[in-house]
């Protein structure tokens, strides 16, 4: 099974619509355990691009301007709910909804001339967008969070890492082959236990601890009698590497 493959540089309509719509796809699909997501060209994402998106939305009432708001932010939600991985390769600069879609992925390795830009203030617009105040505070904390969505200002490679942003930098040329590597062991990895890990993680962000502990009793009950929980015993015992299944 390999790993799907998106690529994102500016965005328009017709790329969110594409973007929303192959994420209810692959929800569904057991042939994708991982989605590595990075840029064309010199740079991750710019955000929407300025004469396709923000000049036509500013002849819209308030009828189409919330389809808009809802569909990019049904992105965002499609990249939390996917059942595997996703991997955010950013290769440039990641600004607005940039920003946000690699966010929303589960890693983010970074290129060294890489940066965020959460800029929406920048524009005249809320700070929060697309679940970012929802997504970021959790990722950098409250405090952190407050000043990025504020002020908007760049925040690069290196800071990404000290505050938790990314999981990793590395050299502009190695980041193709860095990310490959990584999404390829997630590929070739107990993906049954990487969805449960991905889910819960999102579920217990809003329970009680009571919950949570039940929720994830609950879990691994079932994975205790799943194929590859099996798996490993046998290989253990056999003194071999696991043959993962995903089942």
């Amino acid at each position: 099974m390999s790993p799907s493959i998106g690529r994102t540089s500016s965005l328009t309509f017709d790329v969110y619509a594409d973007l929303r719509d192959l994420l209810d796809e692959i929800e569904h699909r057991d042939d994708v355990n991982v989605l590595l997501i990075t840029g064309t060209g010199r740079g991750f994402c710019s955000g929407g691009d300025v004469e396709e998106i923000i000049g036509p939305l500013l002849e819209m009432g308030s009828k189409d301007l919330l389809e808009f708001t809802r569909m990019t932010g049904a992105v965002v939600e499609g990249l939390r709910r996917v059942p595997m991985p996703v991997i955010a390769a950013v290769n440039g600069v990641a600004a607005g909804a940039g920003a946000v879609i690699a966010l929303a992925a589960d890693l983010r390795v970074l290129a060294e001339s890489a940066s965020f830009h959460f800029l929406f203030t920048k524009v005249g617009l809320a700070g929060a967008d697309m679940g970012s105040a929802y997504l970021l505070p959790r990722v950098v904390g409250f405090g952190r969070a407050t000043e990025l969505l504020l002020l908007g200002d760049k925040v690069g490679a290196e800071e990404s890492v000290g505050i938790g942003l990314a999981s990793k930098v590395v050299p502009d040329d190695e980041l193709a082959s860095e990310t490959r590597r990584l999404a390829r062991r997630l590929a070739d990895g107990p993906t049954l236990a990487y969805g449960a890990t991905k889910t819960l993680l999102s579920r217990e962000q809003d329970m009680d601890l009571s919950s949570a502990i039940e929720l994830e009793a609950f879990t691994q009950a079932l994975l205790m009698t799943s194929e590859d929980h099996a798996e490993f015993y046998r290989a253990f015992t056999a003194k071999r590497t696991p043959e993962w299944k995903g089942r």
